[in-house]
């Protein structure tokens, strides 16, 4: 077999891979768009500069929406929008042919929800929340990295920034119970 050959059967190969890897979500092609929604997060995840923090930003949106709520539907919520966030990120993966791509931002909507959970409003919190958290998941410390490399699909994508929003509102705690008014900013 010629160099060519090989060549060719190796195109071949990587097609039937990616065909089996990726053609569930296509043959669904009705779910695309719902799929492309949730995971881009209302399609924040395409913006052109530092989608994350786009994606964060809807994070706190949809946190100043919810915030109000009893504590057991605000985190209801957030557990529904994770299963959610796990599925459309398996799925966005399959139609962007593309592990973690940067246009899959519900992780950090959801780990925006979490960083604010069970803490009492106020503007400062909200602002050293947005920051703590978008530290945590850019510096991603033990075993943020480790969660992110050895965990694949929806859940990988979903649970390093439940890591990093676990670090940040257990730092936003500790603050909270040293610097009460610093950190709440008013109410």
């Amino acid at each position: 077999m010629s160099n060519e050959q090989r060549e060719n059967t190796g195109d071949a190969d990587r097609v039937a891979q990616r065909s089996l890897l990726y053609g569930r979500a296509m043959s669904q092609p009705r779910l695309q768009p719902l799929i492309t929604f949730l995971a881009t997060g209302g399609y924040s995840g395409y913006a052109p500069v530092a989608p994350g923090t786009a994606g964060s930003l809807v994070g706190v949106g949809l946190y100043l929406i919810l915030k109000d709520l009893a504590p057991h539907l605000y985190l209801g919520i957030g557990a529904m929008l994770f299963g959610a966030g796990v599925w459309a990120a398996r799925e966005a993966e399959r139609i962007y042919d593309e592990p973690d791509s940067r246009v899959i931002v519900i992780d950090e909507i959801v780990g925006m929800l979490f960083t604010l959970s069970l803490l009492p409003f106020g503007w400062g919190l909200l602002l050293v929340g947005f920051i703590l958290f978008r530290l945590f998941d850019v510096l991603k410390p033990f075993p943020i990295r480790l969660l992110e490399t050895r965990v694949s699909g929806g859940w990988g994508i979903m649970l390093d920034d439940l890591m990093a929003a676990l670090y940040a509102n257990l730092c936003l705690r500790a603050g909270w119970s040293l610097w009460p008014p610093a950190t709440a900013g008013g109410a």
